[in-house]
């Protein structure tokens, strides 16, 4: 490729990328203008109706000046309700003030400070014919702060409820602190000292999903009815609420990370120059103080906050305890982690198997017995991972083992980790018999009834002879054969493909329904069978049933204070109850409806002249 060549190819790949760039920044516009036209509609009348008129003209100046100045923050306009906060803490000129003026806020990084007069000339020049009248106030990063440092924490609260035209995440963080501000003051106003931003929003280094840093200090000197823990817990969950509350009225994907501290606590933080604490005060900027944030801060700049001897003893004593802390971590890990790691899970998997939950002792003899034992359904290296890591907890226990190496902690995870996978596959072959062994019952229970019905015959052979008998004389619906067909297939697949929880719930309610329909059809059968096998007959005005055996009779009455009578051939009377007769007839179907003459006069004398019902 030749000089000339390469210099057009290189053009080329610079006017790509400078047209890729260009999209991407005009989808961000457009994206912004979306969000823009979305907030419009909640704020209130009077500044919907300024944004309204020049929102055409706000949207364009937007565009050119971020193509001009594209390391722009934020641009925002101030609402009403805060412009003459902002006019008197601005100084804007009284023949000014008087007029209508729209207040617009921009803010840049400190490091482009040197375009300010630039960028303010370029503004005024795209802005200089609006109606109503833009006023531009241009701050560096740095002086939105000092507002807060100054103690002007309206202005500062004015300026976080603009509305924003462009920003880059810090109006947005700046926002969603202002409303948990306000949150926590309504609720702790008389114990709340300091509310403080800090982190990369502080620093200037924000993105839109950065999290937001906020350190609350709580004065707990008067608390006399609960500890200090106590006092910092609940404090804790209050806040933690109203942070929540707070993004989500903001409307902003900032996550507020609140820090709690009480007063006296971190007195002491400050006495020892704590790295946290120090970090803390030398970038935080206060939206809240009752006076004491910025004399800490003032007295760092100072070099008056240094560390006692005490303070870089205790702190150097930390890094010598590095190795025990480290040690006594690996040993919480194969306490608390990898025992119970393994242990729960082989518990789960023994009651999965129908066992009552087993003791942690008990659950290693357990395993062994059961799975590799009995069912041959676990290898013995797992048996082998889970006797080691129990063995090794009750050393430790017993304090024959006084430490463990990273080395071991490292094998025991993954001895964990391979136990665990295997265990998965171990509920999933438990669960499969588990699944075989309720589709076989449901099977039988089925199939079984069948056969007490049509007789003992093969599947098949009961499959057609439910179908001739009982879905083709409509004695039953055509969905029980669909069914009973389906459950013979499930039966036959069990064992090579796997039944989902859906296909079993749907297997069992099938079930029931089939079984319900099997049942009624019985019963209707018997009541008409019964209906064929008694005699009615008339006595003393009243109506009463008839049942003759081989054996023995049944006058069963029309009262049912009236006893039932089985009367023996031979002349015996008992006086039975129902369930013997019902009993009786289960047992005894064949059945007499020839009434003989001794049988006739046996009854006469027993109920008095009677006649047959026709």
């Amino acid at each position: 490729m030749t000089i000339k060549e390469n210099k057009k190819s290189k053009k080329a790949d610079e006017t790509i990328e400078k047209n890729q760039k260009e999209a991407k920044d005009n989808q961000e516009m457009v994206e912004t203008e979306d969000d823009l036209k979305k907030q419009l509609e909640s704020l209130p009348q009077e500044i919907k109706e300024i944004i309204s008129k020049a929102q055409n003209k706000l949207i364009d100046f937007k565009k050119q000046i971020l193509k001009k100045h594209n390391y722009i923050e934020t641009i925002c306009i101030v609402p009403p309700v805060a412009s003459q906060i902002i006019e008197e803490e601005e100084e804007v000129p009284k023949e000014n003030s008087d007029e209508k003026i729209v207040h617009v806020v921009m803010v840049v990084p400190d490091e482009k400070s040197k375009e300010i007069k630039r960028l303010t000339e370029d503004s005024i020049s795209m802005i200089k014919d609006f109606k109503p009248k833009i006023w531009l106030h241009i701050k560096t990063l740095s002086q939105i702060w000092e507002i807060g440092f100054d103690g002007k924490y309206a202005l500062l609260e004015a300026i976080s409820m603009s509305f924003p035209l462009y920003d880059k995440g810090l109006l947005g963080g700046l926002r969603s602190a202002s409303i948990h501000k306000m949150l926590i003051l309504k609720k702790f106003e008389r114990y709340v000292v300091s509310y403080v931003m800090a982190g990369s929003f502080a620093r200037g280094t924000t993105l839109k999903t950065s999290d937001l840093d906020i350190a609350i200090i709580i004065d707990d000197t008067d608390v006399k009815r609960m500890s200090r823990y106590e006092l910092k817990e609940r404090l804790r969950a209050m806040i933690y609420t109203m942070a929540l509350e707070a993004s989500e009225k903001a409307g902003v994907k900032n996550k507020l990370s609140p820090q709690i501290y009480i007063l006296t606590e971190f007195w002491e933080a400050v006495k020892d120059a704590h790295p946290v604490i120090f970090t803390f005060i030398r970038d935080g900027v206060p939206l809240y103080d009752r006076g004491a944030f910025m004399p800490w801060k003032l007295l760092l700049r100072m070099g008056k906050i240094k560390p006692s001897p005490e303070a870089i003893d205790m702190f150097m004593s930390l890094g010598e305890k590095v190795s025990e802390n480290v040690k006594r971590k690996l040993n919480d890990i194969l306490l608390d982690d990898i025992y119970w790691g393994v242990i729960t899970p082989s518990q789960a998997v023994l009651m999965l198997y129908g066992l009552a939950p087993p003791t942690p002792k008990e659950t290693v003899k357990l395993m062994k017995e059961v799975f590799y034992d009995q069912e041959k359904l676990l290898e013995l290296k797992y048996i082998k991972i889970l006797d080691k890591i129990v063995d090794i907890y009750k050393k430790f226990e017993h304090e024959k083992i006084k430490f463990i190496s990273g080395n071991q902690v490292d094998l025991l995870v993954r001895e964990c980790e391979e136990y665990i996978k295997r265990l998965k596959q171990l509920m999933d072959q438990i669960e499969k018999r588990i699944t075989e062994k309720e589709v076989l019952q449901l099977y039988d229970s089925v199939f079984d009834m069948l056969q007490t019905m049509l007789g003992n015959h093969g599947e098949q052979n009961l499959i057609e002879k439910f179908k001739k008998e009982l879905i083709l004389s409509a004695k039953l619906e055509r969905k029980n054969l669909i069914f009973l067909m389906k459950l013979a297939d499930f039966k036959r697949k069990i064992k090579t493909e796997k039944i989902t929880k859906n296909e079993l719930n749907d297997l069992r309610k099938g079930v029931n329904d089939l079984l319900t329909s099997l049942i009624e059809y019985s019963q209707r059968k018997e009541m008409m069978e019964l209906n064929r096998k008694k005699i009615d007959i008339i006595y003393d005005n009243k109506k009463g049933e008839l049942f003759i055996f081989k054996e023995v009779m049944f006058f069963i009455p029309d009262l049912v204070s009236e006893k039932i009578k089985k009367i023996h051939f031979d002349g015996k009377v008992e006086e039975v109850m129902r369930e013997e007769i019902k009993e009786y007839l289960s047992s005894h179907k064949e059945t007499e409806n020839r009434l003989s003459v001794k049988l006739i006069n046996m009854l006469k004398k027993i109920i008095g002249d009677f006649e047959i019902k026709i």
